[in-house]
C-alpha cells in the first residue's frame, strides 16, 4: 500500500493551530517540546501572539513539534506505514523525526538554532522574499540572471523555492527584490509578491548561517532512516549521517526543489499524499504538480479520517 506523508515548513503557522484534536498524544507531545526548549509550545500555539509565533526561532520548532504531534496521533490510527516521507524546507527535519533518523529533542534544539542563525546572519530589512506567479523555472533563473549580470555586484537575487510549475520564491536583498517586482510583469508574471519573512531563506546569503548550523549537526546523531526520507536538494533519498547532515547544511543556503521532490515520489508510484502538519498549502502544491494524485491534510479530526480512507482505499 504506497502512499507519503509530507510535512510542511515555515508560513503554514497559524494562532490556534490545531485546536480542533482532543488526542491525549498532541499535548503531550507539545509538553514534552515545552520541557526540552524552557518555553510554553502549546500556549504560544494556542493563544499567540502572532508575532510571536512568526518570530524564525519560534516559528521553527512549533511547527517541527505540531507536526510531530500529528505524525504520533497517525502511527495510532492502526494503518500501514508510508513508503515514503519529505517535507518542505524546514519540514524536513519532521520527517527525519518520522523517519526514526534524528530524535525529537534533538530537532526541536537543532531548528531553534537554525531560526537564530538565521535571522541573525541577514539584518531584519536587508533581504526578503519574493513569490513569482507565471513564469516557469527557466524564465525565473533568466531574470536573476539579468541582475547577476548587470547589477550583480549590488545584491544577491536567486531562485530560492521551486514550489510548483509556475510558482517560485526568489531570495535575496530588497533592492534586488524591488528591481524584480518592477520588471516581472512585463517578463510575464501574473503576480510579484513580497512574502512577510524578513530572512532570505535558501540563498547565498544563508551560507554563513549554514557553515554555523553544521558544527551543531556534526553534534548531533543521526541514524539510518527507517522510511525513506527525499531531500529538498535533489528529491533523492539518503541513508549515512554524513549524507544527511549535508543535505540539512546545503537546504539552508540551496534552493528548495519541492517540484522535482513530488514529481520523483510520482515516478516511484506514489500517487496518495498525507500532509502532516498545520494547513494544507502542500495540498494545494501537489494539485499543480501530480494532477494525477490526491492529499489531505491531518490538521483537523475529519482530515484523519479521510486520510484513513484514502490509504485503505
Amino acid at each position: 500500500m504506497t502512499y507519503a506523508i509530507l510535512f510542511p515548513g515555515q508560513g503554514s503557522q497559524s494562532v490556534g493551530m490545531l485546536g480542533a484534536h482532543t488526542a491525549p498524544v498532541i499535548s503531550e507531545t507539545l509538553q514534552e517540546a515545552s520541557q526540552v526548549l524552557g518555553w510554553d509550545v502549546a500556549a504560544l500555539m494556542r493563544d499567540g501572539p502572532a508575532d510571536e509565533m512568526n518570530r524564525t526561532e519560534r516559528t521553527q520548532p512549533l511547527l517541527l513539534a505540531a507536526s510531530t504531534a500529528l505524525w504520533r496521533l497517525w502511527q495510532g490510527q492502526d494503518m500501514p506505514a508510508p513508503t515514503a516521507l519529505a517535507g518542505h524546507s524546514l519540514g524536513e527535519y519532521s520527517a527525519l523525526v518520522a523517519a526514526g533518523a534524528l530524535s525529537f529533542a534533538d530537532a526541536l534544539k537543532l531548528v531553534e538554532l537554525r531560526g537564530q542563525l538565521m535571522q541573525a546572519a541577514v539584518p531584519a530589512g536587508i533581504g526578503g522574499m519574493t513569490a513569482l506567479v507565471g513564469l516557469d523555472d527557466v524564465q525565473v533563473e533568466a531574470l536573476c540572471g539579468q541582475w547577476a549580470d548587470a547589477r550583480g555586484s549590488e545584491g544577491v537575487l536567486e531562485p530560492a523555492n521551486y514550489n510548483a510549475p509556475g510558482q517560485v520564491v526568489v531570495a535575496g536583498h530588497v533592492q534586488a527584490l524591488e528591481w524584480l517586482e518592477a520588471g516581472a510583469k512585463a517578463a510575464g508574471a501574473r503576480m510579484a509578491v513580497r512574502l512577510s519573512m524578513s530572512v532570505p531563506s535558501h540563498c547565498s546569503l544563508l551560507r554563513p548561517a549554514a557553515e554555523r548550523l553544521m558544527l551543531r549537526l556534526q553534534e548531533t546523531t543521526f541514524h539510518a532512516p527507517v522510511i525513506p526520507v527525499l531531500h529538498n536538494l535533489d528529491g533523492s533519498a539518503r541513508d549515512s549521517a554524513d549524507g544527511i547532515r549535508r543535505a540539512l547544511c546545503e537546504q539552508l543556503y540551496r534552493p528548495v526543489r519541492w517540484t522535482q521532490t513530488i514529481r520523483a515520489l510520482g515516478e516511484g508510484g506514489h500517487r496518495r499524499f498525507l500532509e502532516c502538519g498545520p494547513g494544507k498549502v502542500l495540498c494545494g502544491l501537489n494539485k499543480r504538480i501530480l494532477k494525477e494524485g490526491e492529499a489531505v491534510t491531518l490538521e483537523a479530526p475529519e482530515g484523519v479520517e479521510k486520510a484513513r480512507t484514502l490509504v485503505a482505499g
